[in-house]
């Protein structure tokens, strides 16, 4: 057993390995800032269910499915426990919800400009001072802007029950709103079936490049 364990140890890729934690570390980051702000914005705007059920952490274990965070990175799409609205307790229920499905895509393009602008003060420092650790680091931040700006404009697209649908139905006249939202479940089925057929990936991924490029263009 022992002998087993060393020749493990010796064919173990450190490289990739650490590659691993940073995908992983990089996605449980994003998924758990996207879903903690949904509840706070709910909770500014009157609504304690997220609060009351413990979800306003920014521990990822509180947000985690695990069928979701595996889709994730076997098919490269995936979901976190939705945070629970009730959107009697907001004064419009309609804005309400909006609101607090913005506050989800809006964090994760607040978070990646906050990665780029940390990657850019270790991307300032003298050769010298830089160490293994920080090159990991750099790249960690790099990697958890893309993934959020990627995220972020994910959760905009107007399919139920995605961020956008929520925005965009609230411009709709009541009975159709409410209508809409009854069928909300459904929606997730066609979403299945565009990431599996690869329905506008590319149009994502060219607009993903676009943000990230104007982002880092702040800060590089």
């Amino acid at each position: 057993m022992l002998g087993y364990f060393q020749n493990f140890l010796q064919h173990l890729d450190l490289s990739a390995l650490l590659d691993i934690i940073q995908q992983v570390l990089a996605v449980l980051l994003c998924l758990t800032v996207h879903e903690t702000c949904h509840g706070l914005a709910a909770l500014a705007l009157g609504d304690p269910t997220a609060k009351r059920m413990h979800r306003l952490s920014f521990n990822p274990l509180h947000h985690i499915d695990w069928l979701g965070l595996l889709s994730m990175f076997l098919c490269g799409f995936g979901w976190a426990k939705a945070v629970p609205v009730d959107m009697r307790y907001f004064k419009n229920p309609k804005a309400g919800m909006a609101l607090t499905a913005l506050a989800g895509p809006a964090s994760n393009f607040l978070l990646a400009l906050a990665a780029l602008f940390f990657a850019s003060l270790i991307g300032g420092l003298p050769a010298a001072a830089l160490n293994g650790f920080l090159v990991w680091l750099f790249y960690f931040l790099l990697r958890t802007a893309i993934l959020s700006i990627g995220l972020g404009l994910f959760n905009l697209v107007p399919i139920p029950p995605l961020d956008g649908s929520k925005i965009l139905f609230s411009f709709l006249p009541e009975r159709a709103y409410y209508t809409l939202m009854r069928y909300e479940r459904f929606g997730m089925l066609l979403l299945l079936v565009i990431v599996w057929l690869d329905l506008g990936g590319s149009y994502l991924s060219n607009a993903i490049g676009v943000v990230y490029q104007r982002m880092a263009g702040l800060f590089f």
